[in-house]
């Protein structure tokens, strides 16, 4: 459920009563009562004018009419990792969905007395403290997230555990045509730095032999800052790769692992002329790169109706390569196919 304050204690200044009213909106959604919820992932910013505003509207909403001993549990993720802004409330749903797997209430951190600005006689509700081990009574575990805008948005949602389900049957992948060669792409604010990721990915993929060569290269390439620092580790299998790491982690380089600091600029290109032309030149990687296969193909679609014979057919068969009309529209082809892979 969603609502807002609306003009009530200004910009910055959260609102109670609209707080209960997104609370008791968020349970008639699901058809609950509040009893039926085990625990509430607080907005819980840690401010002396915010904390007793939700606390209060949790008391007088979660806190009412629950069977003795089953208070309401309350904790707030930001303990852990501070304010996210905008990702707040979906790294509380997160939390609480991990802590239905692992049927465990985390502790709130840095928690050692409740506040003295609420008062907690008024209801049922106790602060995590410590883990708990989270008890069914018999029916699904239950939790709410509230999260709270800046400007007055107050939202509030339940989440509720699933019945246990068995892994669904997995088809088999399709088969994948292996690369000649996997690049690994490492880089650090020192060359220290790199040398220290070096190590560690080394360690890493030592521990996990069944880890995927293609995934490793692609979170690495994808998924982690570029700094100045860089270096390359190039390889045709894994004992390659990890001589390539090795290599790294000593401050060493090698033909396959490389280094270098990044230099401002513009980057240029630059291929070989006429004589380096050979029967099938680029075809591994047309068989292999579908993004070489497709930039080699729309410039065969323009050029071969200009042409003797197909570029393809040229290149595959070599007929005719040599031949200057030929030859030049197959470099080209290669080259402009090769820049767009890279």
């Amino acid at each position: 459920a969603v609502n807002q304050d609306g003009a009530s204690n200004g910009l910055t200044a959260p609102n109670g009563p609209s707080q209960e009213r997104v609370i008791r909106q968020a349970l008639a959604n699901a058809g609950l009562t509040p009893a039926d919820v085990d625990a509430v992932e607080a907005h819980g910013t840690g401010t002396t004018l915010g904390d007793p505003i939700e606390a209060q509207a949790l008391l007088a909403t979660y806190g009412r009419e629950r069977p003795d001993g089953r208070p309401l549990y309350l904790g707030s993720l930001k303990s852990n990792i501070g304010h996210s802004q905008a990702a707040a409330g979906v790294g509380s749903v997160i939390k609480m969905i991990q802590a239905m797997r692992h049927e465990v209430l985390p502790k709130t951190l840095h928690v050692d007395a409740p506040s003295p600005h609420v008062d907690w006689e008024t209801g049922a509700v106790e602060l995590l403290t410590e883990a708990r081990e989270w008890q069914t009574y018999g029916r699904p575990r239950r939790a709410a997230v509230s999260s709270f805008g800046i400007s007055g948005t107050n939202a509030h949602v339940v989440i509720e555990q699933t019945e246990p389900t068995g892994r669904p049957e997995q088809p088999e992948p399709a088969s994948a045509t292996p690369l000649p060669a996997v690049p690994w792409v490492l880089s650090g604010r020192t060359p220290e730095a790199v040398a220290g990721q070096a190590r560690r990915l080394l360690s890493h993929v030592e521990a996990r032999p069944e880890a995927s060569l293609m995934d490793i290269g692609l979170s690495l390439a994808v998924g982690r800052s570029q700094f100045e620092h860089r270096a390359t580790v190039v390889g045709a299998d894994r004992e390659e790769l990890l001589a390539g790491l090795r290599t790294l982690a000593s401050g060493a380089t090698t033909q396959t692992a490389v280094r270098d600091t990044r230099h401002a600029g513009k980057t240029a290109f630059l291929f070989t002329g006429q004589g380096a032309q050979h029967t099938g030149m680029g075809m591994d990687l047309y068989h292999t790169y579908p993004a070489y296969a497709h930039a080699f193909d729309t410039i065969a679609t323009h050029l071969d109706p200009h042409l003797d014979q197909p570029l393809h057919h040229t290149i595959t068969t070599g007929h005719h390569l040599h031949q200057t009309g030929n030859t030049q529209p197959a470099l080209f082809a290669t080259e402009v196919a090769l820049y767009r892979l890279l």
